[in-house]
């Protein structure tokens, strides 16, 4: 049974508040194709009280005038209600989207926990204020909270997105409102009870649960200063471009096809095992999974033959079974697009070598067999176009040269991965992937360094030091030689220009 809070209600202004319209969103299990409940959606009237409460909160209310060290504290407490809560959440976004129950316990509690440790461990070092000097004399660079955010989550990661957004922005000073996917409230309302419970002030956070003309409504509602956005590119460009029309700041965290390539002198069981999760966490939906493997033509056999043999041992079934691999798609839809992408990759020449069609063994729910494809043409549509399912396609190459052209061939740029027995050749090729992170052997680059993507992955970072510059505003301020013994903050001496 899946967790029941206030789904009747919005949370708006620190009350709960009784919605304007009787429109609900139905939650579907992806797993036993049942309907687990029913939310609130959002009408735009919903959209305008909760940006006024917003906005209120930050003109008006504490929240931003409060010292870091107090708001700090208060986002302390939720990483401890999110600690004594990790199990319940683990299950609960199992419930809503089909994620493996095992990832979940990893990525989507605790990992939106550490997100959120991560932020109140480095807001500290965050350079909010900071004096310059130069023979010109003195300035002062203020980083100030933008003001509402509208902060739009995926289903793929509901919570742990929501954190890489609204830690950073709550601890800089911002209030915001919170869309979660219409895939995946369930897990917004239990966020919202927690800040509720943690006791932030009125109106810093808000939840609107709503379908895309609403979401886009908010995001484009002129209370609203900043919009976060993570979700499909197709979205993403509609909304870079109507955000653009109102000068309006957006970061934009979008769409993958990264790239695992593997070099001739590549361990290659330790690529594979490394792909059991680089390429197919979450049941291969997550955009920064590595869905084209580039593989040297000379290991080509070897690879398929030990790849092939992890993925047939993945256990495909029940998400809440602690020996699943490969769950569920999100919804029927999701299905039907992944299928449509395996029938294109057949039609256009590609060799399956093993999937491709529905589990046999499962009656119900919404599930697509691992699939490999190899002999991929890198610029099949399979090879080009996110498909966000348990779809790979392995592409030989005969040198290195070609084979960083290829990594670099899509629209994509947003997490690759270099396997090699060289580590300085891997580090060296991963400088000319044009990714926004790159691992080397099975590494990456951890929680403290930024996420985000090139090209038509996104616009912006999140996580790391990076995270808080989507939320602040800088502000040059001229400082008199009086004040300088004043000010207590960082001074930082540049170069010999008057």
């Amino acid at each position: 049974m899946i967790w029941q809070g206030k789904h009747d209600r919005l949370y708006v202004g620190g009350e709960w508040i009784n919605p304007s319209s009787t429109e609900v969103i139905d939650v579907i299990s992806p797993f036993t194709e049942e309907k687990l409940t029913s939310v609130v959606s959002a009408s735009r009237a919903d959209a305008d009280a909760a940006v006024a409460a917003a906005r209120m909160a930050f003109d008006e209310g504490p929240w931003p005038r409060m010292s870091l060290l107090e708001r700090r504290e208060i986002l302390q407490r939720l990483s401890a209600a999110l600690s004594d809560d990790e199990e319940l959440i683990a299950q609960l976004v199992t419930e809503e989207m089909g994620s493996p129950i095992t990832l979940s316990r990893q990525m989507q509690a605790a990992g939106a926990r550490a997100m959120l440790d991560i932020s109140i461990e480095l807001v500290d070092s965050y350079p909010f204020e900071e004096l310059r000097h130069s023979p010109s004399g003195y300035g002062m660079v203020v980083r100030e909270p933008l003001g509402v955010v509208a902060a739009v989550a995926p289903w793929n990661g509901p919570l742990l997105i929501a954190m890489l957004k609204l830690a950073p922005a709550l601890l800089s000073g911002n209030t915001a409102i919170f869309k979660p996917a219409p895939e995946t409230p369930v897990d917004g309302y239990f966020l919202a009870e927690l800040f509720e419970r943690i006791g932030l002030p009125k109106g810093v956070l808000n939840l609107l649960p709503a379908d895309r003309e609403v979401s886009e409504y908010l995001c484009l509602q002129p209370g609203v200063d900043k919009v976060s956005f993570t979700g499909s590119t197709a979205a993403g460009e509609r909304l870079g471009m109507l955000c653009g029309a109102d000068i309006r700041r957006v970061s934009l965290e979008l769409g993958g096809k990264s790239a695992a390539i593997i070099m001739e002198d590549a361990d290659i069981p330790k690529a594979v095992e490394s792909l059991r999760t680089a390429s197919l966490r979450n049941s291969g939906q997550i955009c920064s999974n590595k869905t084209r493997v580039i593989v040297a033509e000379s290991r080509k056999s070897e690879f398929l033959d030990a790849f092939s043999s992890m993925v047939a041992g993945m256990p495909v079934g029940d998400p809440k079974d602690p020996a699943t691999q490969i769950g569920p798609m999100v919804s029927e839809r999701q299905r039907t697009r992944v299928e449509s992408y395996i029938a294109k990759g057949k039609n256009e020449g590609a060799k399956l070598v093993m999937g491709g069609g529905r589990p046999s063994s499962l009656s119900r729910g919404w599930f697509v067999e691992p699939t490999i494809f190899s002999d991929v043409d890198p610029m099949a549509t399979i090879a080009q176009e996110e498909i966000f399912g348990p779809v790979i396609a392995v592409i030989p190459f005969e040198n290195e040269q070609q084979a960083i052209e290829i990594a670099n061939s899509t629209k994509y740029g947003l997490h690759g991965a270099i396997f090699s027995a060289d580590d300085e050749r891997a580090f060296r090729i991963a400088r000319q992937v044009r990714s926004g992170a790159t691992d080397i052997n099975g590494v990456g680059p951890g929680y403290y360094c930024p996420i985000g993507g090139f090209k038509k992955s996104g616009i912006g970072r999140e996580a790391g030091m990076e995270g808080f510059d989507a939320f602040v505003e800088a502000k040059s301020i001229g400082i008199p030689a009086n004040l300088v013994a004043k000010i207590a903050a960082p001074v930082r001496d540049f170069g010999t220009v008057g």
